[in-house]
């Protein structure tokens, strides 16, 4: 298994999910299929390559089981990208706006510098908030982004036009 059909097969659909009119994307069937995640890393390290990444930003806490995985098959450091009070020394922190609210993400100040080029990893790209957080957290780092990788896209929900212009975007899937 190496290809986004097989993957796609993997994706289990949950409708009316978290409310009604939502199709839900469940990834938690592909992460039970050891060939699926195996081929999900696979093409994703393939992808990865072409934007030259000397090290991966996974964001909390799915861009963690993607971007841990990723990291160790591309030889490459991992760099958690958290909520707010679980980083235990000094952090550049980031908030953003929410449908309902607001949050804010966090990164070790020691963790980048000038020089360094992550990736940014999710599993999924939707309205492009939590994304574009993490860019803004990186670059408060001094870190210039190599680009971003996600499993999935939800297309319709136009996440990309809240990334940054001009850094390369990879997806496995898209909806």
């Amino acid at each position: 298994m190496k290809s986004t059909t097989d993957i796609h097969a993997l994706i289990r659909e949950i409708p009316d999910f978290p409310k009604p009119g939502i199709l839900f994307r469940d990834i938690t069937t592909l992460l039970q299929n050891a060939d699926g995640l195996r081929a999900t890393i696979d093409l994703m390290a393939e992808q990865a390559v072409n934007h030259q990444p000397d090290c991966i930003v996974g964001i909390e806490s799915r861009g963690f089981i993607f971007g841990m995985p990723l990291a160790y098959q591309l030889g490459l450091s991992f760099i958690p990208v958290r909520k707010p009070g679980k980083l235990p020394a000094a952090v550049h922190q980031v908030s953003y706006a929410l449908e309902y609210g607001q949050d804010s993400l966090e990164v070790h100040q020691d963790a980048l510098d000038t020089g360094h080029r992550p990736l940014i990893v999710d599993d999924l790209l939707a309205t492009g908030g939590t994304a574009a957080a993490t860019a803004k957290l990186i670059e408060q780092t001094g870190a210039t982004i190599a680009g971003f990788s996600f499993v999935i896209e939800l297309s319709e929900l136009n996440g990309r036009q809240k990334l940054p212009d001009g850094i390369p975007i990879t997806t496995l899937l898209s909806y």
